[in-house]
């Protein structure tokens, strides 16, 4: 197969000889035309013949070009028939006397180029064989060279010629030697330029590989803020690809970074020119996301400064660990603290609520009393509740999990629900709850404590009435490998305010006038002792959605 690049520079090649041809055509007809005897030895009509000739061989070489395979052929073919044109053109244009030897340079120094070493002494030996055998022609007058007036009596002497063809043999083997150093000179350069290259893809390959596994964020940053390096990491933290944030400032993406640089360059950080922060910045998808930054200057081979280095990390899984570790941390707090008040205040409680209801029967009381006494009960039950939903909290219900079947349970708190003073007769419970669905096997007692809290949640934020939906399902998220049954509760209340979705499972955090700030929280420790997870949509005035995941067994529930 040809190389694609040695025939380009062929056809070049090609191109040039019938441009310098076609100006010697310039020449010729130029003194033609204007009839002056400029060069009375020269025959225009040779001149042309030769030039005529040139076009043709330049035409079949186009053709052999296309016909044959072997590169070399052609170049050797053409080498030789311009030798012999440019020794007709010698012949045509004085002979001896001729100036245009010297084309028999350029004929070696491309054979050089093209044929190499070889090629070139070849060439270089052909065209002293042709310029040479010319000369002795015309000297011993074999040959007459084609003047505009022919001499009668040769002016050269045998010395002349002897070291005219001498002189034009060196000069023809100097200059294939001097190509052929040069050429080879090049290749060597070439060939080693290449190892470099090869070398410093290898090792730019290296970097991009190292910088492009790590699963930290790197991007590069120049003086005047602009983004020019982004890799895999930073986009698949950020959410944007090195495409949409190339060139862009720097603030555009971490709005911080301002504000960091600053810190730097004022010598808050004295010790080090690296600087761990944290970042909040929003992804491309407009989740907000919490960074662990570090900066660096980045500097040039004289260790000036070029821009900098931001590396980061995302934190947002690890901050709401955190958050979870110090709310567990409180309820474990809240569970001593339990312990203690369960001892403390059980035993009196209960002293407390028998003694006040053997004198609720055994006293007559009057209208007044009567009405105080209602108080001291209703004040006696909100403790009570208070205690149990706090121990609730505090440590799991005691109990040997079971396997449930959880319409069960939804369908027998929906009875039971519509008895409790906070129902409202214009309340409408909608139920979508799927037939065959999987069992689930937990503490019965929890997960009925847990659906009761949800909906005594729905139920109260509806003073005016409103829609309850119940629906469940199977296998409707991916949360996390295996299978899991859905539990949706929605409703069409007041809904929860913006601000008070982050707080709704801390523990005593509540907005209602009566509210103990358990009942949720409660909720989400069942959800969270059973693997599970819990999701709550919601707007304020248009209602809340409780999504509940809890994971189940294959068998299906008949």
């Amino acid at each position: 197969m040809q190389d694609e690049k040695t025939v380009l520079r062929l056809r070049y090649l090609m191109l040039l000889r019938v441009a310098f041809v076609t100006f010697l055509l310039g020449i010729a007809t130029f003194l033609e035309i204007k009839g002056e005897d400029l060069l009375p030895e020269i025959s225009l009509l040779s001149l042309y013949l030769v030039i005529i000739t040139s076009y043709i061989l330049s035409l079949f070489y186009f053709f052999l070009l296309n016909l044959t395979k072997n590169i070399k052929i052609t170049l050797y073919i053409q080498a030789i028939c311009d030798v012999l044109m440019i020794t007709g053109l010698v012949y045509a244009t004085g002979g001896i006397s001729s100036v245009y030897a010297v084309f028999y340079t350029l004929v070696i120094i491309y054979s050089v180029l093209f044929l190499e070493r070889r090629g070139g002494l070849i060439i270089a030996s052909a065209c002293s064989i042709c310029y040479g055998l010319l000369l002795d022609l015309e000297y011993y007058k074999i040959l007459t060279p084609l003047y505009a007036i022919v001499s009668q009596d040769n002016p050269f002497t045998a010395g002349y010629v002897f070291s005219r063809i001498i002189i034009y043999i060196l000069s023809f083997y100097l200059i294939a030697f001097l190509a052929i150093f040069v050429v080879e000179q090049e290749k060597k350069t070439r060939t080693l330029l290449q190892e470099k290259e090869t070398a410093f893809d290898q090792l730019d390959l290296l970097h991009r590989s190292i910088i492009e596994s790590v699963d930290t964020g790197i991007l590069t940053i120049n003086l005047r803020g602009q983004i020019k390096s982004f890799n895999r990491a930073a986009e698949e933290i950020t959410g944007y690809s090195f495409a949409e944030v190339e060139d862009k400032n720097i603030v555009d993406l971490f709005p911080e970074y301002g504000d960091l640089l600053e810190n730097i360059h004022t010598g808050d950080h004295p010790d080090s020119q690296q600087s761990r922060v944290e970042m909040y910045i929003e992804s491309h998808e407009k989740k907000p996301l919490t960074l662990g930054c570090s900066v660096s200057f980045l500097n040039d081979g004289t260790e000036k400064r070029i821009g900098d280095i931001l590396v980061f990390q995302d934190l947002t899984a690890i901050k709401k660990m955190e958050l979870i570790l110090e709310k567990n941390r409180r309820l474990a707090f809240i569970g001593e603290m339990a312990a203690g008040l369960a001892h403390e205040m059980r035993n009196p409680l209960a002293s407390i609520s028998g003694s006040i209801q053997v004198l609720h029967k055994s006293l007559p009381l009057n209208e007044t009393d009567e009405r105080l006494m209602q108080i001291i009960l209703r004040g006696k039950d909100q403790l009570e509740s208070f205690m149990r939903d706090f121990l609730l909290l505090s440590r799991p219900t005691p109990g040997i999990p079971e396997m449930i079947k959880i319409t069960d349970i939804i369908e027998d708190i929906l009875e039971s629900i519509r008895y409790l003073p906070d129902w409202r007769d214009d309340i409408q419970v909608i139920k979508s709850l799927q037939d065959h669905l999987p069992f689930i096997r937990a503490n019965k007692t929890e997960i009925r404590q847990l659906i009761w809290n949800v909906l005594m949640n729905a139920i109260q934020s509806m003073p005016n009435g409103g829609r309850v939906t119940i629906e469940t399902g199977k296998d409707t998220t991916d949360i996390s490998a295996g299978q899991f049954l859905e539990i949706k509760i929605s409703d069409n209340g007041q809904g929860i305010m913006e601000n008070d979705l982050g707080k709704i499972f801390e523990p005593f955090y509540t907005t209602r006038e009566k509210g103990t700030g358990l009942g949720l929280a409660i909720v989400n420790r069942i959800v969270e002792g059973h693997a599970g997870k819990i999701k709550v949509d919601s707007r304020s005035g248009e209602g809340t959605t409780f999504t509940i995941w809890l994971p189940c067994l294959q068998e299906e529930a008949r």
